[in-house]
């Protein structure tokens, strides 16, 4: 069975107290790697090397550090089918989609902040015609990036690479669920040049190795993407050490569907924006409001769409959905149904595990599901279940919607189905999400800010907001 080491100062090594755990691969619910269960004395190390590493890197001029991205990219590029087929056995999504969107957007990722680095700017500001004061961004130092489990070498990437590309040099820890892409990456950095310690990956679960880059008084920024429960105890631990913090946590995101949307469109993108990924996006619509004269042709629609939608082997290129990422999740969705069903919702399609034959006998693998009668204040329509269940309303005015959509302790991201561009801007303005897509989901420009409001998270991730976050600002002034 494969070892997934940690990259501790450009080497790959065991964790020092020898400890190892097994990896499940979620479509056979069986193990299929042995994981570093890494302590504070691996994360000391990491810290240690990141420390060495950061005056010389932080001096390497911009086309320098770039160039290493760059080769970094093409790397990822040229693995593409070896790093989706690992992506999907890790995950348990279909590889047809890891090969579609994970791993062309961690090379994209990492392309992006090689060239933004190349066209930074400074503001500068006479005053007065006495003085000239202008602004000067400087790496921050070691920083500690904590992805996810649900979209792994895509949010690892999107966090190592602006912290790099920055100048920082990076203590990082992929989730202990999916762990090996961020393994084979890190010998794809060690194929590309990067300098020993510029990145550091170490192995675990989060309450060791995890706790121990949070409050390892070195680390001076920490950006993590996860739930808002692990946030808030991210935000205890670092915010009195005065670290700075970027946290992209949870969605319970809304999908607003009025009578005069293009209907074709509307239900075709919703079906991706509830059941992609087997709904573990943190920008999934769990959440759909649909004008009342719309409604049951909406509904009728989309369950016969979903019902048409293939559970199966991740491997097989015919899959939608593949396996949920683990037995425990599983049995968290599962349990939201059955909550669902206690506050008087009717399941309509799906609610169940599914049973595969053959290699799948034994995965985590549910039906895509699809609710009504809910109330917009029960707790399955205001908490997160991340996984391929939604719930379907009825409203009948724009303040009423704009009501139910606002509700949750969550502001992370919202859609607006409308062809009239008045109503567009003036919903968008008055839903409370970080994010809003008006006749779209998950269209992304690299250059936008990207975070919720709320409980969804602080600070912003994406373009140069991203950059400015792993750098702090100096006023210098200068009499004349």
């Amino acid at each position: 069975m494969d070892k997934i080491l940690n990259y501790i100062n450009g080497i790959l090594t065991e964790p020092i107290e020898g400890k190892f755990f097994h990896t499940i691969n979620p479509a056979i619910g069986k193990p299929y790697a042995l994981v570093s269960d890494s302590d504070k004395a691996d994360v000391a190390n990491a810290v240690a090397a990141a420390s060495v590493a950061f005056p010389k890197w932080s001096a390497t001029p911009a086309r320098d550090r770039s160039a290493i991205l760059i080769k970094i990219a093409e790397l990822i590029e040229r693995d593409l089918d070896k790093l989706a087929l690992a992506e999907s056995i890790d995950q348990g999504k279909p590889v047809a989609l890891a090969k579609a969107l994970d791993i062309p957007r961690a090379a994209a990722n990492i392309r992006f902040y090689a060239t933004a680095i190349l066209h930074e700017s400074s503001e500068a500001h006479f005053t007065n015609q006495e003085a000239i004061n202008y602004t000067q961004h400087t790496p921050v130092g070691v920083v500690g990036c904590i992805s996810p489990w649900n979209l792994p070498l895509y949010l690892f990437t999107w966090k190592i690479a602006p912290a790099i590309a920055a100048g920082c040099t990076v203590v990082a820890k992929p989730s202990e669920i999916t762990p090996m892409t961020a393994y084979l990456f890190s010998k794809l950095c060690i194929e590309a040049g990067l300098p020993a310690g510029v990145l550091n990956i170490v192995h675990g679960v989060g309450a060791k190795a995890g706790q121990a880059i949070i409050e390892h008084a070195e680390i001076k920024a920490i950006s993590f993407t996860g739930g808002t429960a692990t946030g808030k105890i991210i935000a205890a631990t670092a915010g009195p050490m005065f670290k700075k913090l970027s946290l992209e946590l949870g969605g319970k995101n809304p999908n607003i569907i009025f009578t005069d949307c293009d209907f074709e469109k509307a239900v075709a993108t919703s079906i991706q924006s509830s059941f992609s990924n087997q709904g573990e996006i943190c920008l999934c619509g769990s959440r759909i409001f649909v004008e009342r004269p719309l409604y049951e042709k909406f509904v009728t629609e989309f369950t016969t769409r979903t019902k048409a939608l293939i559970v199966g082997d991740p491997l097989d290129e015919k899959t939608n959905l593949g396996a949920i990422a683990s037995e425990a999740h599983l049995t968290k969705i599962l349990s939201y149904i059955e909550l669902a069903r206690q506050e008087g919702g009717t399941i309509i399609q799906g609610g169940n595990q599914v049973k595969l034959i053959g290699r799948c006998a034994e995965g985590y693998f549910l039906e895509p599901t699809i609710i009504t009668g809910l109330s917009h204040t029960c707790r399955t329509n205001q908490e997160e279940i991340f996984g391929p269940v939604v719930t379907i309303m009825p409203f009948d005015t724009e303040e009423e919607v704009l009501k139910y959509a606002n509700s949750t302790t969550y502001g992370l991201a919202a859609t607006i189905w409308t062809e009239n561009l008045t109503r567009a801007h003036r919903v968008a303005a008055k839903v409370n999400s970080g994010i809003v897509w008006v006749n779209c989901w998950l269209f992304r420009d690299l250059r936008t800010p990207f975070g919720g409001m709320k409980q969804s998270g602080i600070g912003r991730e994406g373009g140069f907001e991203a950059l400015k976050f792993f750098t702090d600002e100096k006023n210098v002034c200068i009499k004349l």
